[in-house]
């Protein structure tokens, strides 16, 4: 069929559908990819709004021989969510919760919801949908039924196919059919419907019910007592060897969905069986290891004390969370230099029980002399070492250059006695090949994700990853494991289940998926007559690596294209607000995949690879995908791999721009310093001016948005009035320089000035010098030229009187820190940024660090009581932290401070000003700021230290908030 026609046919396909579909070509690209390696353009994206969508795309996909891909989050790592055909995504639309039965602890729900987001709901009812995968934060029930998702709680609560009670579905010819469980004799009397629903019930009852195909599988199939199992569809659940037929006297057709990777039917329902909470009281022991082996050897022991959870983390992973903003800082259990830790939870009612059955495991350890650290973790610490151990997959992606820990082995399970023997050939093999693979995650299972280090760029590593993969399945074999644990056979390991279960069980599952899909309309190419492992990579082999020039410096990943390639798809950017942190506001507001970090890094790459315009960056798709990124830099410290959208969109703009001009609504954007200094001639004309709707209309500003008002006064003609009146003062604490911000010079004067006075006060004398604006407005726009020139002025400027006893100091954290963040890709001379950013400071972490060294006391502040709640700026969060702010604001003894759980304000900046973006910037602060400050007592202070954070909260509530150093200024004694 030629393009054309299919395009007009998938246009009026599109006509026809309540929800949307898209055939161009960046909602193609977008969804080209998930989190595995291989890369296949889709013919379209459906979001189906209703049934009737799905119904219309199945008889569209039966008509035209096209297949449907269904897809939640897209977090997949073995190629089940790629395709040729049209990819179906239901996580924006099926998201509800349909029935829910406390009696019962039953719930029934779309396959759009997320893991974490059902259980927010349940929690108040002392419930919870048990299995937790690493991406629970975003995974979809869909996905986890499709791929029959386990997680760290498998060891004791058992896997997703456990709990799955029925399921809803739409059949390969349209119809409507609910999966739930069965007598014999009912299953006998469903092969009398003169249907497809008879027709699937007919071939699993013959098929299953005789004898030889029933020895076939129990000799084929992995062993039952692997509860991780994967391999094909569930046939094997359905058998058993007690009863006279040799079937299970209830069979469940929907456990046979689990697993199934949507190739046999589109999921609309799940019915889920929930358990009680586990014990509230929660011990984390952490042994260390010398050696993976040992480890391992320590999990048959650990496993006999009951664990709810028995994870194992190696020095591969633990060493890239060095390198990683986020997880650094989560990393502080680490004693001495481990080769694997293994993550060992203890839970009881009772914390006396917890403690001593935590003692218990750690004495049988020491008895058996494996390990040789043991320390024990509560509370909070517990959240962090979850946090890092879910963290593992994105930060394999954080290793720099070609060759990436490749997910192909990595969901083997054995039986958890078999586990040393046969991790110790499975070592053995990698030997062999010059391999050091990467162990993580769920040892107590019998199940470590297994990783090659691989470059799918050159065809020799091709050829491996072909090679390793054949002998591990062969190896699994010999132990009669499973070689898909919990992530699936898609793409990567369906080609292997002959090897697996044997040629005569394989003919099986092809003829129970012609049952159930005779047109082979459902996820082409996955489970049988599945795609080539080694073919559709995300990369051209032994490709001329594409040119890339960049004004900014992006050596820290050998350059900007392969800054893009750490996203590995891990979807870590779709997390809601209910799983706190920033990244990323656009895709909470939208909930659009085109607005998440990795659809941008996705598109970007794909443009820079796959071009063929000279520059490479003038692409109107490229445009729309960084439309409504907010450049919060939350991706650079949230996202596991560091990829940092803002500097990518920063750069994008810049080059895009020389092929098409900016607006004149951005260039004054850009450059409002220059107009900020003609403007403060005349505040009180220009205020009044630029707050008309006539300028708002000319400049394309929202209507509803107030435009900040200039000071009457600037803050550097203050500080030349006044800073004479301080020299008698006593400098005997220090002395250091202040940095003033564009910001504070035109807008927040008073805070500039509050700043002056309370450092003073303390003890600190203050040097102002003339230097250059931050630069922070010409890096939002793209204009890049002009911000070199402006933090290398900058950096010439104070790189020889910063020091660590001259410390830089900052007001707006957008402002002082691009010093420790843009100009270090920026600065001809990367010694000196480096140096100055080693001693550049926010205001916040520059008192902390002078109350730590006893210069700064609490008995200098107020004894008067306030309640104080704290919204961070987001580049605060990135790049710094939000504790030194709640450590300064806790100085007055009676004060009682907290920090809000707010995500993004959504103003980032010119952006919340723009009249096409104001809808977005409010629903981003909606999500969870606003309402949050609503609901707060009118005696609360609100303090913020971003600009662009206190106007946003002033226009989304009318509440006024405070900069936290104007706050410690007023309580001053």
């Amino acid at each position: 069929m030629s393009e054309s026609i299919i395009k007009k046919d998938l246009k009026a396909l599109s006509e026809q559908l309540n929800g949307a579909l898209f055939f161009d070509d960046l909602h193609k690209s977008i969804y080209a990819t998930d989190a595995s390696v291989y890369r296949m353009l889709p013919l379209a994206v459906a979001y189906p709004k209703d049934k009737s969508d799905i119904k219309k795309l199945i008889i569209f996909a039966n008509n035209q021989n096209v297949t449907l891909i269904p897809r939640a989050a897209g977090t997949s790592l073995a190629g089940q969510c790629v395709g040729e055909g049209i990819v179906v995504d239901v996580s924006k639309h099926f998201t509800k919760i349909i029935e829910f039965n406390k009696e019962q602890k039953t719930i029934v729900v779309e396959p759009g919801i997320i893991r974490d987001e059902l259980n927010h709901f349940l929690e108040p009812f002392g419930l919870f949908f048990s299995p937790n995968t690493s991406t629970s934060n975003r995974c979809m029930l869909g996905g986890m039924v499709g791929n029959n998702s386990s997680g760290s709680t498998s060891i004791k609560y058992g896997v997703t196919r456990d709990k799955v009670l029925e399921i809803e579905t739409i059949l390969s010819d349209g119809s409507e059919v609910m999966f739930h469980s069965l007598s014999v004799e009912a299953f006998k009397a469903k092969q009398l419907n003169n249907s497809i629903e008879g027709a699937i019930y007919k071939t699993l009852f013959e098929e299953l019910s005789n004898p030889k195909i029933q020895t076939e599988i129990h000799e084929a199939f992995p062993k039952a007592s692997i509860h991780r199992r994967n391999t094909g569809y569930a046939i094997d659940a359905f058998l058993d060897k007690r009863s006279p037929n040799g079937l299970s006297e209830d069979i469940n057709v929907a456990k046979l969905l689990c697993g199934s990777e949507g190739t046999l039917a589109f999921t609309t329902a799940i019915t889920l069986q929930l358990d009680l909470l586990p014990p509230k009281e929660d011990v984390f022991v952490i042994a260390h290891f010398k050696s993976v082996q040992e480890s391992l050897e320590a999990t048959l022991i650990a496993m006999k004390h009951n664990l709810y959870s028995c994870e194992l983390l190696d020095k591969t992973i633990l060493d890239c969370t060095k390198n990683n903003r986020e997880q650094v800082k989560n990393r502080f259990f680490i004693e001495g230099d481990p080769e694997a830790v293994l993550m060992l939870e203890i839970r009881d009612q009772s914390s006396e029980k917890a403690e001593l059955l935590a003692t218990n495991l750690i004495q049988d350890l020491k008895q058996h002399q494996l390990g040789y650290a043991f320390p024990k973790l509560y509370g909070q610490d517990i959240k962090k070492v979850i946090e890092l151990r879910k963290a593992g997959l994105g930060l394999l992606g954080n290793i720099v250059g070609d060759a990436k820990a490749v997910a192909c082995i990595e969901d083997t399970a054995v039986d958890l006695k078999d586990l040393p023997n046969y991790i110790s050939e499975f070592t053995k093999m990698m030997d062999s090949y010059g391999q050091k693979a990467v162990y993580y995650a769920h040892a107590g299972a019998g199940e470590i994700h297994l990783r090659p280090i691989l470059n799918l760029k050159k065809n020799k590593d091709v050829a491996l990853f072909r090679e390793i993969t054949t002998e591990t399945a062969k190896l699994v074999k010999k132990y009669k494991g499973s070689f898909s644990g919990e992530h699936g056979d898609g793409i990567v390991r369906g080609e292997f289940l002959p090897l697996m279960i044997g040629e005569k069980n394989y003919e099986l599952l092809k003829r129970i998926k012609h049952a159930f899909d005779p047109n082979n309309v459902f996820n082409r190419g996955k489970i049988v007559d599945a795609y080539p492992m080694d073919k559709s990579l995300r990369y051209e082999i032994d490709r001329e690596e594409p040119e890339v020039e960049t004004l900014m410096d992006f050596s820290d990943s050998k350059g900007l294209l392969r800054a893009t390639e750490k996203c590995n798809g891990s979807g870590d950017c779709r997390k809601l607000p209910f799983s706190g942190g920033t990244m990323c506001p656009s895709y909470r507001a939208t909930r659009n995949e085109k607005d998440t970090t990795r659809a941008r890094a996705n598109i970007l790459r794909e443009f820079l690879t796959n071009s063929n315009k000279e520059n490479k960056f003038n692409h109107t798709e490229l445009k729309d995908v960084f439309d409504l990124c907010l450049s919060c830099k939350a991706c650079a410290s949230e996202c596991p791999s560091n990829v940092d959208v803002a500097s990518f969109k920063a750069e994008f703009l810049h080059q895009y721009q020389k092929e098409n001009p900016p607006s004149l609504r951005t260039k004054m954007m850009a450059n409002n310093v220059k107009y900020n200094k003609i403007g403060s001639l005349f505040p009180s004309i220009t205020n009044t001016l630029l707050n008309t709707s006539l300028a708002k209309n000319v400049l394309g500003v929202a209507k509803k948005r107030s435009i900040p008002k200039l000071a009457s006064n600037t803050f550097r003609k203050w500080y030349r009035t006044n800073h004479n009146t301080f020299q008698n003062k006593s400098f005997d604490k220090g002395e250091l320089y202040l940095f003033v911000d564009e910001f504070t010079n035109y807008y927040d004067v008073q805070i500039g000035i509050d700043t002056f006075e309370l450092l003073t006060e303390l003890g600190y004398k203050i040097h102002i010098i003339d230097h250059e604006e931050s630069g922070r407005s010409h890096l939002s726009k793209g204009f890049l030229d002009e911000a070199k020139i402006i933090a290398n002025k900058n950096i010439s400027i104070f790189t020889s009187i910063i020091s660590e006893d001259l410390p830089l100091i900052g007001i707006e954290p957008s402002a002082i820190l691009s010093f420790r963040d843009e100009y270090l890709r920026l600065a001809e001379n990367k010694d000196d940024a480096k140096k100055i950013a080693k001693y550049t400071f926010t205001i916040e972490e520059f008192i902390k660090n002078e109350v730590l060294k006893g210069n700064i006391k609490p008995n200098q502040f107020t004894s008067q009581s306030s309640m104080i709640k704290i919204h961070g700026h987001c580049h605060q969060k990135a790049l710094s932290s939000v504790e030194p702010t709640f450590f300064m604001l806790n100085l007055p003894e009676n004060y009682t401070v907290s920090i809000i759980n707010s995500g993004c304000c959504g103003m980032a900046g010119s952006f919340g000003y723009e009249k096409e973006h104001y809808d977005v910037s409010m629903q981003v602060g909606e999500d969870t700021l606003f309402p949050k400050i609503r609901n707060m007592e009118t005696s609360v202070i609100v303090a913020a230290s971003g600009t662009s954070c206190r106007h946003q909260v002033f226009d989304g509530t009318k509440r006024i908030a405070e900069h936290p150093v104007s706050i410690l200024k007023q309580a001053l004694i």
